[in-house]
């Protein structure tokens, strides 16, 4: 059986953020399930820029079942977690299951992957003690959110600190992916060299 990576998201999540992780961790043949607040057909959204605006602009996209809800999620059961952005990270940080599925993931120090407004998440959580002193990056009007993690803000495009990806958006999801698919390939080696590979 596959190893399992978690894919938390809601409504109005940035489709190829979405989309994007999914299909590369199938490809890569890890079963990829998608968590919601209740488990539902999700609608996604395109976030563009048009000339005139001076913040993006947000279409339909595509719809996109989810798997599981956040309340019947057991996160050992997975080996990285993935979090998109879009408008979903805003309102799935407020439901009551999200912070221990995080929490999971940070406590056991599996990758976790943030991508555009993703690290909002991470304001669910009492305890930010887990960001103080790293670096991530993110969209940039995320940028107060970082910081009041205590975390640093990373100008760049994409930013690995120890098992945490982090990146500015959807354009930036290559590298994205690649580098959090190197942690996950870490991490399956180390937990089939101590006898703790999911199976």
């Amino acid at each position: 059986m596959p190893n399992k990576v978690l894919i938390v998201t809601g409504d109005g999540a940035e489709v190829l953020e979405v989309y994007y992780p999914y299909y590369r961790l199938l490809e890569e043949g890890y079963d990829a399930v998608i968590a919601s607040p209740t488990k539902k057909v999700l609608n996604t959204v395109v976030h563009d820029f048009v000339e005139g605006w001076e913040t993006y602009t947000e279409k339909p996209a595509h719809q996109l079942p989810s798997h599981i809800a956040f309340a019947d999620v057991n996160p050992a059961d997975y080996i990285g977690l993935v979090i998109p952005g879009g408008r979903a990270p805003e309102y799935i940080r407020t439901n009551a299951e999200l912070p221990r599925i995080v929490r999971h993931f940070l406590e056991e120090d599996k990758p976790v992957g943030a991508i555009c407004h993703g690290a909002q998440v991470f304001l669910s959580l009492e305890d930010t003690s887990y960001f103080e002193g790293r670096t991530m990056a993110c969209y940039n009007a995320v940028r107060p959110d970082i910081e009041r993690l205590g975390a640093i803000y990373a100008p760049e495009m994409l930013h690995t600190d120890r098992k945490l990806v982090s990146g500015h958006a959807w354009p930036d999801l290559p590298g994205f992916m690649r580098e959090f698919l190197k942690l996950v390939r870490q991490e399956e080696a180390s937990r089939a060299a101590d006898g703790t590979l999911a199976v």
